[in-house]
């Protein structure tokens, strides 16, 4: 028998034993499903990751205080968390910072800003932050309506704001247009609004969407404190050369926070990059785990299917002494039986690689991201349903080849 003629009676067979066939293809499919759709997930959650991270280019920095309060002893002294950064220290270092670079000085304000329009209002977790002309630049944000923040509206503090797709929602009637030029309350505060920004979506249960921006100065006479920290966001011209910008940072901070030869910077600096290799490389453990789970519920599959195609050798005992009667040889019936299991474990493989994007999609839609067909776990689990197939083929193969033609065909 030739190949064709073998998944021929593979397939025949199935359909004589559906409801043993459909329970294995099902358990088969339960685990290819948690193979591809964990997987697939994860990779869907880093995409997602990436592309909100990467917002801040490849090409930028943040400074940021270190630590986050003590960290440890070190040579019988005990580190603390930096100190803020000032308003004074982070206006300094834009002002001394003489790298081809764009330099940006933003401060959070609140989260939990109430925003009202006549009659309208948001829900009171509305992100509010000051901010310099270059911030949303920098940050990857887009002014789709209207304007961005004018030097003289920065350097005077203006009552002016630049708001989040959100609030157009909850206060426009989703009408960005009627928006501009419209006064808004922050709080008890009065804005004009200047501009919108383009939609973002959300990220990391954070919605980019529901935020307003001030003019920093404006954001710090509402806002600021003693001690208020002041992001400093360097970003230079071209992407080689970022290590340069860094190094010129580091060491005109130093100067500006007054530090000591001897004494170690109190302040980091923040990339994008590096926080997507950081979750890249702390996924492994968590594919491994995936892999480990759907491989037990595999396992199970496999022994399920051996026992199916056992039992189906002792029922057809005597059609594979008929067969061999005729002159079918041991080779024959073995790949005859090997391709029944690897059929049954294809079927069962495709319906789980089909659930599992699926779930891959729909987490791609709850993060807002883009959806990327995972092909290297497609083919890992086809080359698994194989292995399976074979592994648990293999010895009931085995032994359908070496029945005794003539004791088949006296068998009952």
């Amino acid at each position: 028998m030739d190949l064709k003629e073998n998944i021929k009676v593979a397939i025949r067979s199935v359909k004589n034993n559906k409801l043993r066939a459909l329970l294995t293809v099902s358990i088969i499919a339960v685990g290819i499903t948690a193979l591809v759709g964990i997987l697939t997930a994860i990779d869907v959650a880093i995409y997602s990751f990436s592309d909100n991270f990467s917002s801040l280019g490849a090409n930028s920095f943040t400074l940021y205080p270190k630590g986050g309060g003590a960290s440890g002893n070190r040579k019988g002294r005990r580190a603390k968390r930096g100190e803020p950064i000032s308003y004074d220290q982070a206006m300094d270092f834009k002002e001394r910072f003489d790298f081809p670079a764009d330099v940006s000085v933003n401060m959070f304000a609140t989260s939990l800003a109430t925003i009202k329009y006549i009659q309208e209002e948001t829900n009171p977790n509305v992100v509010v932050r000051g901010v310099d002309e270059f911030y949303i630049i920098i940050n990857g944000m887009e002014v789709q309506y209207g304007r961005n923040f004018s030097s003289h509206e920065i350097i005077n503090g203006s009552h002016h704001a630049v708001i989040g797709m959100d609030i157009v929602k909850s206060l426009f009637d989703e009408k960005p247009e009627t928006a501009l030029n419209k006064t808004i309350s922050v709080g008890n505060i009065k804005y004009k609004v200047v501009g919108i920004l383009k939609s973002k979506g959300s990220s990391m249960n954070m919605n980019q969407d529901k935020v307003v921006l001030t003019p920093l100065l404006n954001a710090k006479r509402y806002y600021g404190s003693q001690r208020t920290n002041y992001s400093i966001s360097v970003a230079t011209k071209r992407t080689e050369d970022i290590v340069g910008a860094e190094t010129t940072t580091i060491g005109l901070f130093r100067n500006i926070r007054g530090l000591r030869l001897s004494q170690e910077n109190d302040f980091a600096i923040f990339k994008s990059d590096g926080l997507i290799d950081f979750i890249k490389e702390n996924t492994a453990k968590l594919r491994l785990g995936a892999v480990v789970i759907a491989l037990m519920t595999l396992l199970g599959a496999a022994i399920g299917l051996m026992n199916i195609m056992l039992v189906s050798v002792t029922e057809r005992t005597r059609e594979i002494g008929i067969c061999k009667a005729i002159g079918a040889t041991k080779n024959n019936i073995m790949i005859q039986f090997l391709t029944e299991a690897i059929f049954i474990c294809q079927v069962g493989g495709l319906i789980g690689i089909l659930f599992g994007i699926l779930i891959g999609i729909g987490l791609a839609f709850q993060l807002g991201g883009n959806f990327v067909v995972p092909w290297a776990w497609i083919i890992l689990g086809i080359t698994t349903c194989m292995i399976v197939g074979l592994v648990s083929g293999l010895y009931p193969a085995l032994k359908a080849s070496r029945l005794d033609p003539i004791e088949s065909l006296r068998y009952e």
